[in-house]
């Protein structure tokens, strides 16, 4: 029976040693040299300090600021561990709602956001506007998304809105080798950009 257990117990060690250490550290090391920046996370920095990453989006509430798409990702209640609580692009519990398209719940939310964000039949809202993403993560919003927030920035920010478009169009990223995904633009970067541009 030895005979026949020595070589599995020798075979669980060896692989458990070669995918479980060997390889993961391999695949990170090269990874930190042949794209150190999105190895390291894509972090974005303004006046030398970390203010996020390009992978991740941000809750932005204010009206001066470009507002990304809803997060349905949550967080342990701290008054009672057995319930959760909403916590917006919370990135330890990357997640989608799983909420289908007819649940009430569902139904009631985006009628309510329509609602806040002024949207309507005579002024339709982007889809990302009102929903959310599968990770609820997703940094990025539509081009159409960013420009039905133009004129709101603009107006909070003093600025005009021609300007603002620009701002819009600079940081519009196209689809990805031209062909993959569509265009989008990141909601923390336009926002930095943004205040760069108010600072001036």
């Amino acid at each position: 029976m030895l005979r026949h257990l020595r070589p599995a117990i020798v075979l669980l060690l060896l692989m458990t040693a070669l995918t479980g250490l060997i390889y993961p550290l391999a695949m990170t090391g090269i990874a930190g040299m042949v794209l150190p920046r999105q190895a390291g996370g894509s972090l974005i920095e303004r006046d030398g300090k970390v203010v996020g990453s390009s992978l991740i989006g941000q809750n932005f509430t204010g009206d001066r600021y470009f507002h990304g798409r809803p997060s349905a990702t949550t967080d342990t209640d701290p008054n009672d561990p057995s319930k959760t609580v909403p916590a917006p692009y919370n990135a330890t519990n990357s997640m989608g709602s799983n909420i289908g398209p007819t649940a009430r719940s569902l139904v009631e939310r985006v009628k309510a956001d329509v609602e806040k964000l002024g949207g309507g039949k005579d002024k339709p809202l982007p889809a990302d506007m009102v929903t959310t993403s599968g990770s609820g993560l997703d940094p990025h919003i539509s081009p159409a998304a960013a420009a039905f927030q133009v004129s709101r920035v603009a107006k909070a920010r003093g600025l005009p809105e021609d300007r603002v478009r620009a701002l819009v169009a600079a940081a519009t990223e196209g689809r990805t080798l031209g062909i993959l995904g569509e265009p989008r633009v990141n909601v923390l970067k336009l926002n930095l950009a943004l205040d760069a541009a108010a600072a001036r």
